[in-house]
């Protein structure tokens, strides 16, 4: 097989680099190792990254923190783990591990870094898998808009290190380096036979509407009404179980095509809310928007997120068979958090799909593509398939 992962659960370093290692000694040629790592092992993650290199000599390691990691059919929450996930793709595929850090500039921010490969490759054959720091990384404000604009078709997967100890830390890992800022990444291009699957768990609530005003955040009138008048009619017309949601939490899906005729789940980008201004009655969300923009309000549970995970899991199988790799990068919400049961969306991806060599962490922010655009998301599963 031309994917491998393994854990290790064990909270000293120097024993849990050895057993992932020696279940991994018989994996052959490695282009690829990713090392998804709890706190325990923070302290140590350079020597980790060291001995990983000198003993399987991949062409790139990367490494990245999290609250809670993903290996397999597993996802350890909130207790030691290390795990290991190695690839191999035939001759053909270039990559390129790299670094970015921003840096002022009298313009602003500039990001440092990008590989030398991003200058040559097809977009629609290549993908990027990045892993960042949230509290030094400007993934959504600067990042994602210049890649979405400069390489169209460019696919970047990923995650934000949902650190658990704060900023500071190294909590990425290039090579034998650990970094404690920016964000680590590696190109792939060529025939990576990998598709994406990206679950956002909401369904929609109401009806699809145009923004007529607002600006920047803000949205002031929706089809000529304030948001927050519009919410007090639907509130009482929606069954009870949605009543009780809405009080949990409401979420707004911004519409990424606006030609279609008819929207449903899936046909939009899922953003908080920030808040309303009682005296206007608008609405402040985590993305820029503008008048005539196409907007539905949505809201999640656990049965939503499970139904969606699972249709399109199916559907991606029931189109491309089976993976034999994969990678998840699952919100730092869900897990148990969400779900009544543990590890549900690595044993989602394993019924749907597997077996497959799955391996990630639970994120600060998920990357991955909708409507043919990279985005960060929340409350999201984001999910990468290497074909054999």
């Amino acid at each position: 097989m031309p994917f491998f992962s393994t854990l290790s659960t064990s909270a000293d370093s120097t024993e849990a680099v050895a057993e992932v290692l020696a279940e991994a000694a018989s994996f052959g040629r490695v282009d690829l190792a990713l090392v998804f790592y709890s706190r325990q092992h923070i302290e140590h993650i350079s020597a980790i990254g060291k001995t990983i290199a000198d003993t399987l000599a991949p062409r790139a390691v990367l490494g990245c923190l999290g609250e809670s990691i993903v290996s397999n059919d597993r996802e350890i929450e909130n207790t030691p783990a290390l795990s290991l996930w190695l690839g191999h793709w035939p001759e053909g595929i270039d990559i390129e591990a790299f670094e970015l850090q921003t840096v002022k500039t009298s313009d602003g921010q500039e990001i440092l870094g990008r590989p030398d490969l991003l200058f040559e490759i097809d977009p629609a054959r290549a993908m990027m898998i990045l892993l960042g720091d949230p509290f030094t990384f400007p993934i959504s404000d600067s990042f994602l808009p210049s890649i979405n604009e400069e390489y169209p078709g460019l696919v970047v997967v990923g995650g934000m290190s949902s650190n658990p100890v704060g900023p500071g830390y190294d909590c990425l890992l290039l090579g034998d380096k650990a970094i404690g800022t920016g964000a680590v990444g590696v190109l792939l291009s060529g025939n990576l036979k990998a598709r994406t699957v990206v679950s956002q768990g909401c369904r929609p609530i109401g009806e699809p509407l145009i923004i007529t005003e607002g600006q920047e955040n803000l949205i002031t009138e929706l089809a000529g009404q304030p948001p927050l008048e519009y919410l007090k009619e639907l509130f009482p017309k929606l069954p009870k179980a949605d009543q009780l949601l809405i009080n949990r939490g409401l979420f707004l899906g911004i519409a990424f095509d606006e030609a279609r005729e008819t929207f449903g789940r899936g046909d939009y980008i899922i953003r908080n809310l920030m808040g309303f201004d009682h005296e206007s009655g608008g609405l402040a969300v985590t993305d820029r928007i503008r008048v005539g923009q196409t907007v539905q309000f949505q809201i999640r549970d656990a049965a939503t997120a499970d139904e969606d995970l699972k249709a399109m899991m199916t559907a991606t199988t029931a189109s491309s068979g089976r993976a034999a790799g994969g990678l998840l990068f699952s919100c730092n919400g869900r897990g148990t958090r969400m779900f009544d049961t543990a590890s549900h969306d690595a044993g989602v991806i394993q019924a749907t799909n597997g077996p497959v060599a799955l391996a990630g962490l639970f994120a600060a922010g998920e990357l991955g593509p909708v409507g043919g655009q990279n985005y960060i998301h929340g409350f999201t599963a984001s999910i990468v398939l290497f074909d054999e």
